[in-house]
Parts: C-alpha cells; sequence; structure tokens
C-alpha cells in the first residue's frame, strides 16, 4: 500500500491565510489549481507573446506539487515564513524534508518519475513563472476579498501588486494588465461579453 496520493488529497483540508479574516475560506488543493492554470497562461504568453522558450508543461506540474509539502507541515503564514533569513532557511529546509518524506511513499518508479516536480529546479525559468502564478493567485484572492467588502486585505493587495511588478516578468505584467481586471467583475459582466 502507498500513501503518496492520499496524503495529496489532504490538501483539501490545509486552509490559507491563516491570520486574516476571510470572506471565504481557501485550501491548498483550490489555490494549487489555480496556480498551475494561471502558470500554463503564463508560459504561454512568454513563449507566444515574447519568443520565450519555457516548458509549459513543467510550469503546470511543478504549480500541482508545489504546495504539497503542506500536507505534512502546515501553512505557515506569510510574515512569519519570510521574518528574517534564519526562519526562512530552516523552513527550506522543512520543506524539502517534507518533499522526501512524501516521495518515499511512492513506488520507487514513481518516486523517480515524480521527483523532479514535487523538488522543483528554483533557479529554472519555469519556477520563476510558477512562483509569479502564486504572487497572481494571492492578488486574485485580495481582489476577492475587497470586492465582497472585507478590508482586512488591502494592505495585503498593495504588497502583493508591488511584488509581482518588482519581478520584471513580461508575461505577469502582460496577465496584470490584460486579464486582472476582468477578476473584479459580476458574473453578468463576465457573460455579456461572450453572449453579445
Amino acid at each position: 500500500m502507498y500513501n503518496f496520493y492520499a496524503l495529496m488529497d489532504r490538501m483539501k483540508y490545509i486552509k490559507r491565510w491563516s491570520l486574516m479574516r476571510s470572506v471565504r475560506e481557501e485550501n491548498i488543493m483550490e489555490h494549487s489549481q489555480q496556480v498551475a492554470l494561471i502558470a500554463h497562461s503564463l508560459a504561454i504568453i512568454e513563449n507566444k507573446l515574447f519568443g520565450g522558450c519555457v516548458d509549459e508543461g513543467k510550469c503546470v506540474l511543478y504549480a500541482m506539487y508545489h504546495e504539497c509539502p503542506e500536507v505534512l507541515t502546515g501553512d505557515l503564514p506569510t510574515p512569519i515564513k519570510y521574518f528574517n533569513r534564519s526562519i526562512t532557511g530552516a523552513y527550506k529546509d522543512i520543506e524539502g524534508l517534507a518533499c522526501d518524506r512524501l516521495l518515499s511513499t511512492l513506488p520507487a518508479e514513481l518516486e523517480q518519475a515524480l521527483s523532479p516536480y514535487v523538488k522543483a529546479d528554483f533557479g529554472s525559468a519555469e519556477w520563476k513563472i510558477v512562483k509569479a502564478a502564486d504572487r497572481l493567485s494571492a492578488y486574485i484572492k485580495c481582489l476577492e476579498e475587497r470586492r465582497c467588502g472585507n478590508t482586512e486585505f488591502e494592505k495585503a493587495e498593495k504588497s502583493i501588486r508591488e511584488d509581482i511588478h518588482a519581478r520584471g516578468l513580461r508575461s505577469a505584467d502582460y496577465f496584470m494588465e490584460n486579464f486582472i481586471p476582468a477578476f473584479s467583475l459580476t458574473l453578468d459582466e463576465l457573460e455579456k461579453g461572450i453572449m453579445d
């Protein structure tokens, strides 16, 4: 018996934004799906509009697994995770150990096949795209909460927007300019463009 996929299924129980009052709770499973969708779009934008050569499939797979250590560690809030270099480094080590433990719950052949995605190449162009997609997902969450009247996310919205622009990733800037405005529309407003 192998536990890997049952452990992955537990991503739906790990809540994000634990220090914030949220109108709607978000878990790391739904977050990972959204990040995969956005990472795929950023990879396509990078390749088709800006002549890049990133591996679109690798972006999606990195995104799908980017939160998987949290089934063992939980979601450490950002202010704690990045409080100082010592804490950040120690947490990265813990995440690495969690990835190793998760991979050990697979048959050897599958462990070998999944390891490159569970333990991503953090220096790659694909990982940079996933990190930008992760921030875009967080920004969308802030917009959603603010649209519901929750002012708790005002500061996070501003700092995340600044972080996205500071990355200097042209595909992320393109996504911000061309796709993000639609996330503030109602269903009727979104449907108007396709029903006309």
